[in-house]
């Protein structure tokens, strides 16, 4: 299993995004977009001004962390 900076909790990957401003925090969730679609998964997610949460499971596998959130989580953490 490959290794990330995620808090695994409740079932799920967690992580908190902070950027300077509105703009960049919401140009990181279209660059996160992409690589959720080019993997067929896609995350739950808040963003308020400049901070962006993201929370992954898969919820084919009855809302539990499989090798799919490590990858988007891997992924993820390439865009910042």
């Amino acid at each position: 299993m490959t290794t990330i900076d995620w808090q695994k909790t409740n079932n799920t990957l967690y992580k908190k995004f902070e950027f300077t401003n509105f703009s960049q925090a919401f140009a990181f969730m279209t660059r996160v977009a992409i690589e959720a679609e080019k993997l067929n998964h896609h995350p739950l997610w808040t963003n308020v001004y400049n901070k962006v949460e993201i929370w992954l499971s898969t919820h084919d596998a009855g809302d539990t962390v499989t090798e799919l959130d490590y990858q988007l989580a891997l992924a993820i953490d390439g865009l910042v």
